[in-house]
């Protein structure tokens, strides 16, 4: 049945959407990627990635971004086109900025300027409380952990070289986890407000699920609809605080559904000059704004 309440019926279409793109035929996907093209030029194309799309194939996933890629090609340039390559990857939930090359030769190059750290990428992100301090730096290893619970599963997780000592509260350098990535995350709050905050994050480097770990277990705020980061031991729906929930016009009960509110706002590519891409936020992200009333300064 239908949700009478228009804010449950909206996750509801998220979730739908998200199946739904894993039905289409790749033709009417590809078609979706091309009205959302951002720039391109005669080395890139750059779309807005919808949400709940992979960029890879694997089990049970028919639509992908690589696969549409060919398709998307010939779409861009009536019909005779080499197929486009990925350059960087963004999750499954992740919306907003991505980059594609036209050739081989273009993509390792921006690859590498990724690998590098010379592309700047700005994220906006909607999270449960709001960080202390306000502005900072959260640089903290990352490594893969599995999770030992009634469903054992895997979860990036912190590998913090210090600790405080029990004795005395001091800061101690601990022993370095052989297998822990080093991340670097920069945060800054633009707003807050019913419980919640919306953050620009710059990473500085490119840890699988790096914003979402740093946020939940560094700052101790997890992005919300983060249902897999915002308990460790279990898989379980985010819980929402009251405030959050009445101004979503959600019951707790229907919360799994919220989607993760995280997306590529702004990318700096430095390719012969320095070309700056934004990509505003999709509607379901603009109205969760709207309704916690996260007023943010239009940069």
């Amino acid at each position: 049945q239908i949700p009478k309440d228009p804010a449950q019926r909206r996750v509801r279409e998220l979730a739908m959407l998200s199946q739904q793109l894993q039905q289409v035929h790749p033709n009417v996907l590809a078609k979706v990627l091309k009205q959302g093209t951002l720039y391109q030029n005669e080395e890139i194309v750059v779309i807005n990635k919808p949400y709940g799309l992979p960029v890879h194939g694997g089990p049970g996933i028919k639509n992908c971004i690589a696969d549409v890629l060919p398709i998307l090609a010939k779409m861009l340039e009536n019909m005779k086109a080499e197929p486009l390559h990925l350059c960087h990857r963004l999750d499954k939930e992740t919306t907003g900025v991505m980059v594609l090359a036209r050739s081989k030769e273009v993509a390792e190059k921006i690859r590498l300027l990724f690998k590098t750290r010379q592309v700047e990428k700005i994220y906006w992100a909607i999270s449960l409380g709001d960080p202390d301090p306000t502005e900072g730096t959260v640089e903290i290893p990352i490594v893969e952990k599995e999770v030992r619970s009634h469903q054992s599963h895997y979860k990036m997780t912190l590998a913090p070289n210090y600790r405080l000592s029990p004795e005395d509260g001091k800061v101690v350098k601990i022993r370095k986890n052989r297998n822990a990535e080093s991340a670097v995350t920069r945060y800054r709050l633009l707003a807050k407000s019913s419980a919640c905050s919306l953050l620009e994050l710059q990473p500085i480097t490119g840890v699988k699920h790096q914003i979402r770990v740093h946020l939940a277990y560094g700052l101790g705020c997890p992005i919300l609809g983060d249902h897999k980061y915002s308990h460790w031991s279990k898989l379980a729906p985010q819980k929402l605080p009251e405030i959050t929930l009445k101004r979503l016009k959600l019951e707790q009960s229907k919360a799994r559904h919220l989607p993760l509110h995280l997306h590529a706002h702004r990318l700096s590519l430095p390719l012969g000059e320095q070309i700056d891409l934004v990509c505003k936020p999709p509607l379901f992200f603009q109205k969760t704004l709207k309704k916690l009333e996260l007023d943010v300064a239009n940069d």
